[in-house]
């Protein structure tokens, strides 16, 4: 901040008069507090992968869902899938690297539902190439879409739900390559790296700012999941990389899924600011 820049100063909140602040939840019973019956969710890169994944977990636990991604069938794909396990989510094809799809697609979500609850920043791309020959192309892509679509669906759904109604989860999928450089000899994805890196501090940042809007910035690493995106990695590298993680394992169709409901709910509404790796011990070996 430069000297002699003026902010407005914030309201404090006394403990005193917290109750007044925050939603009651003394002598809740633990099932109440993960339940997410009447909350809205929308998951960005929903229609397969981690995506689907986390769509399944809060559906599961009474959200109601709203999926976005690029492509207008495997959102159809997605949608079909849920509603087998009685799921219900509205699909919205919008392709969040670019600016202008995004407030269209958040309106015709404000349509539907009247707010936004749980935002989980989903949708991602990678690059792999030498550092030396990293296209430029492929790292503005990789920009747009990991960083600037986040941050413009996350303004979007703040502005005009999370912050009026003083309520928000948010939820962003970084990655363990956004705490780390790589292990020598197996990966060369700096684009990604650094769009992960970013992500990170985007969560510290805003949960330092948003707090006051009873609003939660939570970002969840994963390691390596089996995924279209990981495929060509797995092939080549597979079992170096479950050798060099301490579980012995690669992350599956579960693994996220009771994370997500945790700082989806009530359950985390005093955890803000923290990025947890769910990597089976790989970022500490």
């Amino acid at each position: 901040m430069g000297a002699g820049e003026n902010y407005p100063a914030r309201k404090p909140v006394s403990i005193y008069n917290r109750a007044e602040a925050e939603p009651e939840t003394t002598g809740m019973s633990v099932k109440k507090l993960l339940d997410l019956t009447g909350k809205i969710a929308l998951v960005t890169g929903g229609s397969r992968g981690l995506g689907l994944q986390i769509a399944e977990a809060l559906g599961e636990m009474g959200a109601k869902l709203a999926i976005s991604a690029r492509k207008p069938d495997e959102l159809e794909e997605a949608r079909e899938h849920l509603a087998k396990q009685r799921i219900e989510a509205l699909p919205l094809a919008c392709d969040i690297s670019r600016p202008e799809a995004i407030e269209p697609m958040v309106s015709k979500l404000l349509e539907r539902h009247g707010k936004v609850d749980v935002l989980v920043n989903n949708a991602g791309a990678t690059w792999g190439a030498p550092a030396e020959d990293h296209p430029l192309e492929a790292w503005q892509k990789l920009l747009n879409l990991n960083l600037t679509g986040t941050f413009l669906v996350t303004q979007a759904v703040g502005k005009r739900s999370m912050i009026p109604n003083r309520y928000g989860r948010i939820i962003n999928v970084a990655s363990i390559a956004g705490l780390r450089g790589n292990p020598v000899d197996m990966l060369e994805t700096l684009g990604y790296n650094t769009t992960k890196g970013g992500l990170v501090n985007f969560t510290r940042a805003l949960a330092a700012e948003w707090g006051e809007h009873g609003i939660t910035v939570n970002a969840i690493a994963p390691g390596f999941f089996p995924s279209k995106m990981t495929q060509a990695s797995l092939e080549k590298l597979g079992e170096r990389i479950v050798a060099r993680t301490p579980l012995r394992r690669l992350g599956d169709a579960e693994d996220l899924k009771g994370l997500v409901v945790l700082l989806a709910s009530d359950a985390s509404r005093h955890i803000s600011g923290q990025i947890i790796a769910v990597d089976g011990g790989a970022s500490v070996a």
